[in-house]
C-alpha cells in the first residue's frame, strides 16, 4: 500500500491580489521544471496544510498550493464579499497566468472536486488532466443529504446531528438560512459557537473510524469561522451554480484524462453521486475504496491517490 511522500519545504511562496478586497497566499513546491499541478482545496474555506505537498512525487512535479478567498492564509478570513464560485474560478486562472503556467493538472477534493470541475469546464484547454476525491456535485440533494434532519448523514449519525442543531434550538426548519444569520451576525459568541458546531459535524462524519480528537481539531476558533461562515455563504447561494450544472455540461471535458477516487462509506458526499458523474462520463476512471470514509488522509484514500498522481505522471509524460 501507498503512503505520502515524504514532508518538503516550500520553494517559495506568495500573495497573490485578485480584487480591492481579497489577496492569495500561493505557494510553490517540488521540482520546478516538473509537471505542472495545482491543488484544490476543500470547504468551501477548509485551506491548505503543508500535508497536501505530499500526494505527489516532488521530483516529477511542480506543486501549487492556494488557498480560496477567506480561506487559510488568504485575506481578509472568512470574508464573504466577492467570494463566490464563478471569482474562485478566475482566481485560478489568475493564478496560472502569474506563475507562467501553459497547462496543469487539477488535483481536487471535497469541494475542491467541485471547482476543479468547473475551472476545467470554464479553461478546458488550459487543464492536463483531473484527480478527483470525494466528489461533491453541489445539487440540492447533495445538501439534503448532509444538513437535513431526513437526509443520510443525519440519520447515520443522530447523536452528532442533535449536537449540530443545538445553536438553533433543535429546530431544523430553514436550516441553513438560520445559520446563516448565526454566523453573520454581530453577537460573536453566538457566531463562533454556530462555527464550532458546524465544523464538528462536518469534522467527525469525514472519517470511516472516529478520531478522538474531533472536537478539539475541528472545533479550532481561527479556522471552523472560515469553513462555517463560506460553505453556508456558499450554500445558501446554491454554489452560484444552476442545478447540476457540472453533469449538464459534462460533454465539454469528456476527453480529458481524469480519475476519480471516492470513499465507500462517504458519508459528507454520497458514493451516488460519483456513480452518476460516471454514468454521464464513460471514459472516468471511478476508484471506489473500500475502507475509506470522505477523509483524504485515510490509508485507504492515501493509497489510491498517491498511485493515481503517480499514474497520471507517466501518462503525461508520455503524452
Amino acid at each position: 500500500m501507498r503512503v505520502l511522500y515524504p514532508a518538503i519545504a516550500e520553494n517559495h511562496s506568495r500573495w497573490l491580489a485578485v480584487s480591492d478586497r481579497h489577496r492569495l497566499y500561493v505557494e510553490e513546491s517540488g521540482n520546478p521544471l516538473g509537471i505542472p499541478v495545482v491543488l484544490v482545496h476543500g470547504g468551501p474555506g477548509a485551506g491548505t496544510s503543508p500535508e497536501h505537498r505530499r500526494f505527489f512525487d516532488p521530483q516529477l512535479y511542480r506543486i501549487i498550493l492556494f488557498d480560496q478567498r477567506g480561506a487559510g492564509r488568504s485575506e481578509p478570513h472568512a470574508e464573504l464579499a466577492d467570494n463566490h464560485t464563478q471569482a474562485l474560478v478566475e482566481d485560478m486562472e489568475a493564478i496560472r497566468g502569474e506563475l507562467g503556467i501553459e497547462r496543469w493538472l487539477v488535483f481536487g477534493g471535497s469541494w475542491g472536486s467541485t471547482l476543479a470541475l468547473c475551472y476545467a469546464l470554464a479553461h478546458t484547454d488550459r487543464v492536463l488532466g483531473l484527480v478527483l476525491r470525494g466528489l461533491f456535485l453541489g445539487r440540492e440533494q447533495d445538501l439534503h443529504w448532509l444538513y437535513q434532519p431526513d437526509g443520510g448523514a443525519a440519520q447515520l449519525f443522530p447523536d452528532y446531528y442533535r449536537d449540530f442543531l443545538a445553536p438553533l434550538d433543535g429546530d431544523a426548519r430553514h436550516l441553513l438560512s438560520h445559520y446563516y444569520r448565526l454566523l453573520t451576525s454581530n453577537d460573536e459568541l453566538a457566531r463562533l459557537q454556530a462555527a464550532r458546531a458546524w465544523a464538528i459535524w462536518e469534522g467527525r462524519i469525514s472519517t470511516l473510524l472516529p478520531r478522538l480528537d474531533a472536537e478539539q481539531y475541528y472545533g479550532e476558533t481561527h479556522s471552523a469561522l472560515a469553513l462555517a461562515r463560506i460553505e453556508c455563504h456558499y450554500f445558501v447561494n446554491h454554489c452560484f451554480f444552476v442545478e447540476n450544472h457540472i453533469i449538464r455540461n459534462i460533454e465539454k471535458i469528456r476527453h480529458l484524462p481524469a480519475v476519480l477516487v471516492h470513499g465507500r462509506y462517504d458519508v459528507i458526499c454520497k458514493p451516488a453521486g460519483a456513480l452518476s458523474l460516471s454514468d454521464h462520463w464513460p471514459e472516468l476512471e471511478l476508484q471506489i475504496v473500500p475502507n475509506a470514509g470522505h477523509s483524504a488522509f485515510e490509508p485507504g484514500m492515501i493509497d489510491a491517490l498517491v498511485k493515481a498522481t503517480d499514474t497520471m505522471a507517466r501518462e503525461l509524460a508520455h503524452a
